[in-house]
């Protein structure tokens, strides 16, 4: 299975990985802008992570840099619904 077959079957999750990353930045009252820019990403990356209509893979560095400034465990960004 290729890296592109894969993104596709775990669309969904990408898709509420972003929410998840929204949910928590926005409670920090941060932008995507601010975020991207703490963590070492351009905003139309930060962007396209977070939006609902878009599938983008992330890194675990990614991952990881966007949970530390966000002040959560990676997990709890992963948690996805039933």
């Amino acid at each position: 299975m290729s890296t592109t077959d894969r993104i596709v079957e775990y669309a969904q999750r990408y898709q509420d990985l972003g929410c998840a990353i929204a949910y928590y930045r926005k409670r920090k009252h941060l932008t995507q802008e601010q975020l991207a820019e703490m963590i070492g990403i351009s905003r139309q990356h930060m962007g396209a992570i977070e939006a609902p209509n878009m599938v983008r893979a992330i890194s675990l560095e990614v991952l990881f840099h966007v949970a530390e400034v966000l002040e959560v465990e990676p997990y709890v960004l992963l948690k996805f619904p039933g």
